[in-house]
């Protein structure tokens, strides 16, 4: 296995609060898996899925262009408090198309900002 791409992303806490506060935002970012997983939790949490879904788009190279949307990358925990990233349309075919075979992703915050790296590995192509 070969590291194929990595991604960072940092975000305001305080930013992702306003956003969030809309349900229409939550909708657009959020499935409904995720929106049922962050139910309850605090802004940090809310801002550090939201890192991490940009942080997974620089890590199969694609950021905003494209076609990848939020929508097509859900970062979901397991029991064990382990994120992990499920990708559909686009954002799938563009990682199976390098070799991805898993992204790994680490989430972290603070008061103010939250930040997490992706890490897309797999076979070269």
């Amino acid at each position: 296995m070969s590291i194929l791409g990595c991604g960072v992303d940092i975000v305001e806490t305080e930013r992702i609060a306003k956003a969030v506060a809309r349900t229409r935002f939550q909708e657009r970012v959020f499935s409904q898996a995720e929106r049922e997983q962050l139910a309850g939790k605090g802004t940090q949490s809310w801002a550090g899925r939201f890192a991490a879904k940009e942080a997974v788009m620089k890590a199969i190279g694609t950021g905003w262009s494209r076609g990848v949307g939020f929508g097509q990358i859900e970062i979901l925990t397991l029991e064990t408090g382990r994120p992990i990233v499920k990708l559909s349309g686009t954002a799938l075919e563009i990682s199976r198309t390098l070799g991805v075979k898993e992204i790994f992703v680490s989430i972290s915050h603070s008061r103010d900002y939250a930040v997490a790296f992706a890490v897309a590995v797999g076979e070269e192509m």
